[in-house]
């Protein structure tokens, strides 16, 4: 059973429509890349796939041990929160939030999960700087391992080289990839064809057309279309 199975979807705000006519799967292990012009309606896809917004008609169902609130996310950043006044380990260790419950602190499991986070992210060495006087790499690795600690399962990613310097941007991709060839399932939105093409197994361009497959079989699409 596919972990994320969206058909027929259609969204927007209110009855404005943004995007309609989607319809795609993503299963254990997939690397989904979303692609399209701006204003198609890529980070309207991923606020519906998080449930912060619904959609306009459609269906979204989670499925092989996928549940809906165990969904790490990575969103686009804005200029308040790059200037966040908290420590690396604090805004990582926030990420486990979700498994506390009604918990007011954070048991020994989950310091031990941003730790691991943390390391593998290669920030173990930022742990105690503040966020606000880190580099744009170093605040989107802070970021993703985050995102990390709540979920093992899938993450969505909301254009995370945006802003990056060429040598950030390799390295927040070669991350991400490490990430997924380790069973991470990832769903990313990019304005990068080329990224896509390079580390994705599947494609969903939205726009005008809709297309949803394998990365070889968007290839010849847009070769047949241009």
């Amino acid at each position: 059973m596919a972990q994320l199975k969206c058909e027929n979807l259609k969204l927007g705000y209110n009855s404005k429509v943004v995007a309609e006519n989607i319809s795609f799967e993503v299963n254990k292990g997939d690397y989904l890349c979303i692609v399209g012009e701006n204003g198609s309606g890529k980070s309207t896809l991923m606020k519906t796939l998080l449930h912060l917004i619904k959609p306009l008609s459609g269906t979204i169902e989670t499925g092989d041990g996928v549940l809906a609130d165990e969904i790490g996310y990575l969103p686009q950043q804005t200029e308040v929160q790059r200037d966040f006044p908290a420590s690396v380990k604090e805004i990582v260790l926030s990420g486990c939030q979700s498994r506390c419950g009604r918990r007011p602190f954070y048991n020994k499991a989950e310091k031990q999960l941003a730790l691991d986070a943390m390391e593998k992210m290669g920030i173990s060495n930022l742990a105690k700087k503040c966020y606000r006087e880190l580099s744009g790499g170093q605040q989107q690795r802070t970021l993703l391992a985050r995102a990390f600690c709540a979920t093992q399962k899938m993450l969505l990613l909301d254009e995370p080289v945006t802003g990056l310097d060429p040598i950030a941007t390799e390295e927040m991709y070669s991350l991400i990839k490490n990430l997924n060839d380790n069973g991470i399932t990832i769903i990313m939105i990019s304005h990068d064809v080329d990224a896509a093409l390079k580390y994705a197994t599947h494609v969903l361009h939205i726009g005008k057309e809709v297309f949803f497959g394998k990365v070889g079989d968007y290839d010849q699409h847009i070769k047949s279309v241009l």
